[in-house]
C-alpha cells in the first residue's frame, strides 16, 4: 500500500473582477463578479515509502498549491489525499505529527528565541523522547555544521544558517513524510551541497519519505530518483528521472579540441539534429540528436574538417530539457 495516494485531485479558486478605483469597489461590493480559476486539475499519484520525489513545474504550475493540501492547509475542491491512511484536511494534528514541512523563507523556528530553545519546545509538541531527541540534534549538528548557531536568536542568522536550522527542525521528530519546498531558495553552493547531502544520508537511514519541489534543477539532478511535472494544474510526467532524462534528452553536447582547420572545406550541419555552437582555431562545440547520428558519425564527419585532439561529450541536462518542454515540445506516454 502507498503511503500518499492522491485521487482526481482538484483545487479551484474564486477571483474578484473588481476594476480600479472608488467606483469600481462600490460596484463590486454590490455587485460582485468572479471568474474561477483550477489551480490544480484532476491529479493522481501515489508515493510509496521511502521514495524522493521531485515536484517540478513553472510559477504557477500548481506546485505548492499541491503540498498545502497534502500538509491539510488547504481543503481540496474534490478528490482525495490519503497520507499515510489520514485525510490530511479532516485530522490536520494528527496528520502534523507524521509530516514535517520547509516552506521556502518562512520560519517555523521562534524568532527572538535561541536555536537550541526552538529546538526544545519542538521536542516538547512532538513529545519526542530524551533519547531520541539527544541522538537527532547530535547527528543534525554534525552533518549541517550547527554547533556555533545553537545559542543564537534565530533573528541574527543569516539565511543560510537559518534554513540549516529549520531543515534539522523539521527533521526532529522523525516524520513519515517531508515536504520540501524550495529548500535552498537563495542559498550559496556549499550550504546547498550540505542540504542536499543531509536529506539523502537522511532518507537512506531512516527511509523518511521526501518530496521536493525546487526551481533549482540541481536539487532534482542531485537527490531525487523521481519526477512528477505538472503543468497548468495538470501532471504531464510521472516516472524516473533516468527514463525521463533518456527519453526527452534526445541531445548531446560534444566539445572537441582541433588542430589544423582545412581550408576550403565545409562542416555540413543539419538544423537541430547536428548545430554548430561554438568554434574557433582550438576548438569546436557541437550539439547534436543521439537519435539520429552516433558519435562515430560525429567523428567521423569532424575528421573531415580538422585534426581531432581531445573529445569531451555531456548529455544534455534536466534544465535543458525542461526549457525544450516549456517551449513547446510535446510530451508523449
Amino acid at each position: 500500500m502507498a503511503l500518499i495516494e492522491v485521487t482526481n485531485l482538484v483545487k479551484k479558486y474564486k477571483i474578484s473582477q473588481k476594476k480600479n478605483g472608488i467606483l469600481g469597489y462600490l460596484k463590486h461590493l454590490f455587485n460582485p463578479k468572479y471568474i474561477e480559476h483550477t489551480a490544480v486539475n484532476n491529479i493522481s499519484f501515489k508515493i510509496n515509502k521511502g521514495e524522493l520525489v521531485g515536484y517540478i513545474g513553472e510559477n504557477g504550475a500548481g506546485k505548492s498549491t499541491t503540498i498545502k493540501m497534502l500538509t491539510g492547509l488547504l481543503t481540496p475542491t474534490s478528490g482525495k489525499i490519503l497520507v499515510n491512511g489520514i485525510i490530511p484536511n479532516e485530522k490536520r494534528i494528527q496528520n502534523n505529527k507524521q509530516i514535517g514541512a520547509v516552506f521556502g523563507q518562512k520560519t517555523q523556528l521562534w524568532w527572538d528565541l535561541p536555536v537550541i530553545e526552538s529546538f526544545d519546545l519542538i521536542k516538547k509538541m512532538y513529545e519526542i523522547s530524551e533519547n531520541e531527541y539527544q541522538k537527532n540534534l547530535k547527528k543534525f549538528t554534525e552533518i549541517l555544521d550547527l554547533q556555533d548557531l545553537l545559542t543564537k536568536q534565530v533573528k541574527s542568522l543569516s539565511l543560510g544558517q537559518k534554513m540549516r536550522c529549520e531543515i534539522a527542525a523539521t527533521f526532529l521528530h522523525n516524520p513519515e513524510v517531508v515536504y520540501l519546498d524550495e529548500p535552498t531558495i537563495g542559498l550559496d553552493i556549499l550550504v546547498k551541497e550540505n542540504i542536499r547531502k543531509f536529506i539523502k544520508d537522511i532518507n537512506k537511514e531512516k527511509n523518511t519519505t521526501i518530496i521536493l519541489t525546487t526551481h533549482d534543477l540541481k536539487d532534482i539532478e542531485e537527490v531525487c530518483d523521481r519526477i512528477i511535472l505538472i503543468d497548468k494544474g495538470s501532471i504531464i510526467y510521472d516516472g524516473e528521472k533516468e527514463t525521463f532524462k533518456n527519453k526527452y534528452g534526445k541531445h548531446i553536447i560534444a566539445e572537441f579540441i582541433i588542430n589544423n582547420k582545412k581550408k576550403n572545406v565545409t562542416l555540413e550541419t543539419s538544423d537541430e539534429d547536428f548545430e554548430v555552437l561554438e568554434e574557433n582555431e582550438k576548438s569546436l562545440k557541437i550539439k547534436f540528436n543521439h537519435d539520429q547520428f552516433t558519435i562515430v558519425d560525429i567523428v567521423k564527419s569532424i575528421s573531415n574538417y580538422c585534426e581531432i585532439l581531445d573529445i569531451h561529450i555531456n548529455e544534455e541536462g534536466l534544465e535543458e530539457i525542461l526549457k525544450n518542454i516549456y517551449r513547446g515540445e510535446t510530451i508523449n506516454d
